[in-house]
């Protein structure tokens, strides 16, 4: 088999297996797959807001969903294993879907839109986005951007740095489309200059010394009331031409 075939099955299984994972694991936060070949069989590594719910009692539901994946996607010996996200907060994926499941239980669109915006930058990110497309307000469809901080849209950074996630949302208007893309907390842009603290404090000791070696050079001079006073120099010259 030619490698291009082996690549293109790849990605058709993984988009077809993160499709049917997202259905079943809508309540668990679901926000991603990664699937592994080894020697023993296919491990299938699932990243999820609340791993408790892919997991299940006594592990009942993570052995009903390996028997459905063995089935349907014809895979050797498939071993699931949960990777439980940090801070659900900053993963674009589950904000995606969380706003898309406010607008569809009825929220307006604004309102879902801004709470996920503070939310994400109260966990710390750098830069959010939210774009809600689809017939909002009238039988017209048009898109609303929502955003706050730094959004890099070109270059490296911002496929290095800004995650997206997408989902969409059937209501009785329509499909509403949602995209969320958030700017990494840890994200190093080119133009930002960081000092250490090593160089910090070497130009504090450097600016102590060159204040103490000028308080040292002053000299102190005394000077009388008279010779300070304007009036006794104006006196003291029509003295002189008198």
């Amino acid at each position: 088999m030619k490698a291009k075939q082996v690549f293109l099955e790849r990605g058709i299984l993984k988009t077809k297996l993160d499709e049917f994972l997202s259905k079943e694991l809508k309540r668990a936060g679901y926000a991603g797959v990664r699937i592994v070949k080894t020697a023993l069989g296919t491990r299938i590594i699932i990243k999820a807001a609340r791993p408790g719910l892919v997991i299940g009692r006594r592990g009942r539901t993570a052995r009903v969903l390996t028997q459905k994946i063995e089935e349907m996607f014809n895979l050797e010996n498939p071993q699931i294993e949960i990777d439980p996200l940090e801070n659900p907060d900053l993963n674009a994926i589950v904000m995606a879907k969380r706003i898309g499941s406010a607008i569809q239980r009825g929220v307006h669109f604004r309102r879902a839109a801004y709470s996920a915006l503070r939310r994400i930058m109260n966990a710390g990110a750098k830069g959010v986005e939210i774009v809600i497309s689809g017939k909002l307000t009238s039988q017209r469809a048009k898109y609303q951007k929502f955003r706050s901080g730094i959004i890099i849209k070109a270059g490296e950074p911002s496929f290095r740095y800004v995650e997206e996630g997408k989902t969409q949302v059937l209501l009785m208007q329509g499909v509403v489309g949602v995209i969320v893309r958030i700017m990494k907390a840890d994200a190093e842009l080119p133009d930002e200059i960081k000092v250490s603290e090593e160089a910090v404090e070497r130009l504090s000791k450097e600016l102590v010394e060159e204040v103490g070696e000028v308080e040292e050079g002053k000299e102190e001079v005394e000077v009388s009331p008279e010779e300070a006073s304007p009036e006794s120099e104006v006196e003291k010259k029509e003295g002189d031409e008198g």
